[in-house]
């Protein structure tokens, strides 16, 4: 007799005692009864620290490290990660105020996305933070911007590739982008921006994100680097920032393998022995936000009614999809997959059944757990969706039929 397949990345991430998700340390029964409601976020500050560690033990040490704050900026998060990191990326202007309370020396905070307004670039020049351009027009906005200001932009230029990462979870260069800039165009840009007086500090190069695949990483950073030292050739100064993306994924679903970091790292370190002479010393940024944060999540609701309907059982929760789209499929999957979710108060249970997790919302689509096998629950019990630190509940439609907010708190 085979053993029964997986149905979602194993849980490692946090311990169980007396069948009891613990966070933070904490009981899941008792921090529900700590945040006062459900359902909420809760976000383990030791989890995200020894992330961090990891990554510092199998990076290059003179690798950079920037946190990507869109995955999770809850302020407390971004607090957090401004005493672990080197830099923080933000995509808006919002994320802009949030990264500049924490720490961190400006200088290393820089400011990616498309469509940055006139406000937006105005902030971002006031502040001193560098500016990743994603377009010519958006370079002479920024320059007119400063002669105003009277303060001198600092810029990086923001390439889309003439590659992709091979085997991510969401391509964001290669081919016609949105984002940045095309290689073969940067050049033009480059002499531009020297005209323009700018302050010009380098290159962010971003192929794809959420990828497992060591060696399709290997090759995003083999080309990326290649780019850049053939780019910098065209630049009005050499570049003293190369920010060469991220793309490190996490386990999701059944059948995916961690991401072996020794040897991601081990394979920089080796190409990095090649390109640093060619950079001049530019300073080499990795960027990563999801594999930074999304382990160390857990979304929380409880289950507020039980039922059966013709042979399929139905755990309704007070928590869906307007708090965690991720999670329901519908945030870029084309195959709904189940997030690994467990009853968090009976992990294990002593009576297991296939049921379905829904939410309150009047939408076939507010499914938090599809034919799962889970503890025997009722109402009262809380159901814990794990990887939910990345990618929640910002990027959730919140306001969906006006149920309640969630709420977040970090342990």
């Amino acid at each position: 007799m085979t053993a029964p397949r997986p149905q979602h990345a194993p849980l490692i991430q946090f311990a169980v005692v007396d069948d009891c998700l613990q966070v933070g340390g904490i009981p899941l029964t008792r921090l529900a009864q700590r945040v006062g409601q459900t359902p909420f976020y809760a976000y383990d500050r030791a989890a995200m620290t020894a992330r961090v560690a990891e990554l510092r033990q199998h990076l290059p040490a003179d690798v950079h490290l920037h946190y990507a704050m869109k995955a999770n900026p809850m302020p407390a998060v971004v607090q957090h990660m401004a005493t672990l990191v080197d830099g923080i990326d933000v995509a808006s202007g919002g994320e802009l105020r949030v990264a500049l309370d924490t720490p961190m020396d400006p200088l290393h905070i820089s400011f990616a996305g498309p469509g940055k307004s006139d406000a937006d670039l105005s902030m971002a020049i006031a502040a001193g933070i560098v500016l990743n351009l994603e377009s010519e027009g958006e370079m002479e906005r920024a320059a007119a911007i400063g002669v105003r200001l009277g303060i001198t932009p600092r810029v990086n230029v923001r390439v889309n590739p003439d590659f992709e990462l091979k085997s991510s979870g969401m391509k964001m260069g290669g081919g016609p982008k949105q984002f940045g800039v095309d290689a073969e165009r940067v050049p033009a840009m480059l002499d531009r921006i020297g005209a323009l007086n700018l302050d010009f500090y380098g290159f962010h190069i971003f192929s794809g994100a959420q990828n497992l695949k060591v060696a399709a990483l290997q090759e995003a950073h083999e080309k990326t680097l290649a780019l850049a030292i053939r780019l910098a050739q065209s630049a009005p100064r050499p570049p003293r920032v190369v920010n060469i993306g991220g793309g490190f994924g996490i386990q999701y679903f059944p059948g995916e393998e961690r991401l072996d970091m020794a040897q991601v790292g081990s394979n920089l370190a080796a190409l990095l022995e090649t390109a640093r002479p060619q950079l001049q010393g530019a300073q080499i940024v990795i960027e990563l936000g999801r594999y930074l944060v999304g382990e160390a999540g857990v979304y929380v609701c409880r289950i507020v009614d039980r039922k059966e309907s013709r042979g399929q059982v139905y755990l309704i929760a007070d928590g869906g999809l307007h708090h965690h789209l991720s999670a329901s499929g519908n945030f870029g999957q084309v195959i709904r997959k189940n997030y690994p979710v467990v009853i968090g108060n009976r992990v294990q249970g002593t009576v297991r059944e296939k049921v379905s997790v829904v939410g309150p919302l009047c939408t076939p689509l507010d499914l938090l757990a599809d034919g799962m096998e889970l503890a025997h629950a009722q109402p009262g019990d809380l159901v814990a969706v794990l990887q939910s630190g990345a990618y929640g509940m910002t990027a959730s439609p919140a306001a969906f039929l006006s149920q309640p907010a969630a709420v977040e708190v970090l342990v």
